[in-house]
């Protein structure tokens, strides 16, 4: 009896596959229509990969193999290698005690009296000594990371780095009585005659000025020039003991205080773009590895052990993406990202990333209903990409890397283009 079926399934699956087939083929040519030749993305240097999670199957993809500067994006490379290095908590600091005397060495934790971070709670450890002594002999890195503009310097989003922060490396100014105030107080504030809308600094030292005339009132933050001599100053008078400076080296046997939940760095780094905790936490890996810090090094590492296999070398070279010699391609950072999703539950790791219409620099783009597009976005000078994932109207999770380098417009032409991609990919896949 159930031979007298077996046409009338065979033919129903035929229709089905055939279906199917014809829809695939469709969702294809209605991508490749807002992507492909004589297309807004034709008009410039575009890189694209849409990656079926599940099937593991590239469903799209254009120049996904040439190298893009990927801006902030270069995050997700510093958070993935956080994961597989750093434990659930920080360590704030590395000490050997004498008596009543304490030498400690910074690991990079960037959390002392930084916004929107919890503070290590040191009080008991301070409470146990009268005199700190503050070794910078694991310091292997310089203030900037190699290719900064040198004239983004008093900007806050190039805050020095250095191996225990305090206050972010970052002057804080508020207006009181319609005239700057500086915190810290270490730091003073002078007139000027050149026309400048809030407070800046020199170049090369920690003087501070503002123009009465065309200052503006918002409060606002500096970085400053970061020493050892500035650290013990700002030590001294934060934590109420005397920190003198030393060049003692670390010893192996020795104590660590623990900082803060790292989580709180990943999601303040990945939903705010931070480029200050992106490039401390690449310090507190090398610190983990190698007890001393040193990004390079601390790169190298990951990419040998953690990335040996994506398709593409990424040249890889700060954890913020604020230099311009960082160059990864498409496929390389779905490679990334696909890593990334198997280590969380969907709910977890989209809790980290901006979400579109929701949270973080997606906050005002990429709104929805019901949002789609959990990813990490990337801008600097002509230059914007996007990378993470997209999930459809059918609950359907997929990873993809948009970038886009040297377009001669404003970045907020290039979001609404790929707005009206994303959203055909959401509504046709």
């Amino acid at each position: 009896m159930k031979l007298k079926f077996l046409p009338a399934i065979l033919l129903w699956l035929f229709i089905f596959q055939s279906a199917s087939g014809q829809d695939v083929k469709s969702s294809f040519l209605g991508l490749d229509n807002l992507m492909g030749d004589n297309s807004f993305f034709d008009k410039h240097l575009t890189g694209f990969m849409l990656y079926d999670l599940d099937s593991q199957v590239v469903r799209y993809e254009k120049n996904s193999h040439l190298y893009f500067i990927p801006a902030s994006t270069t995050k997700l490379f510093t958070f993935f290698g956080a994961m597989m290095v750093l434990t659930d908590s920080t360590t704030f600091l590395r000490f050997e005690p004498k008596g009543k005397s304490v030498t400690i060495w910074g690991t990079g934790d960037p959390s002392w009296k930084y916004p929107r971070l919890p503070n290590p709670n040191i009080r008991d450890f301070l409470a146990t000594y009268d005199t700190i002594i503050y070794s910078e002999s694991n310091w292997k890195n310089e203030p900037f990371g190699f290719g900064w503009q040198w004239d983004d310097y008093y900007y806050s989003y190039a805050a020095e780095k250095s191996p225990l922060p305090l206050f972010g490396n970052l002057v804080s100014s508020k207006n009181i009585n319609n005239r700057p105030v500086l915190t810290p107080d270490i730091f003073n504030v002078v007139h000027s005659k050149k026309i400048v809308k809030n407070v800046q600094r020199n170049w090369r030292d920690n003087q501070f000025y503002y123009n009465p005339r065309t200052y503006n009132g918002r409060d606002s933050k500096v970085p400053f020039m970061t020493s050892p001599e500035i650290f013990a100053t700002l030590a001294s008078k934060d934590w109420g003991v005397p920190v003198k400076l030393s060049d003692s080296k670390l010893p192996p046997e020795h104590f660590i205080l623990k900082g803060i939940p790292t989580k709180a760095l990943y999601k303040e780094m990945l939903l705010e773009s931070d480029n200050f905790i992106a490039e401390q936490l690449l310090l507190q890996i090398s610190d983990q590895v190698f007890l001393e810090l040193d990004s390079e090094k601390a790169i190298e590492y990951i990419k040998k052990t953690y990335l040996y296999d994506l398709p593409d070398d990424p040249q890889w070279v700060d954890g913020s993406g604020l230099s311009r010699h960082n160059l990864f391609t498409p496929r390389t950072m779905v490679s990334l990202i696909e890593k990334i999703y198997r280590l969380f539950p969907d709910k977890e790791l989209f809790s980290l990333l901006p979400t579109g219409g929701r949270t973080g620099t997606l906050k005002f783009n990429y709104s929805a209903s019901t949002p789609y597009i959990m990813a990490k976005t990337g801008t600097i000078s002509n230059n914007h990409s996007l990378v993470g994932y997209l999930k459809t109207k059918d609950n359907k999770v997929y990873a993809f890397a948009f970038m886009n380098n040297n377009y001669p417009y404003k970045a907020t032409v290039v979001r609404n283009e790929m707005e009206k991609v994303l959203l055909y990919i959401r509504d046709n896949f």
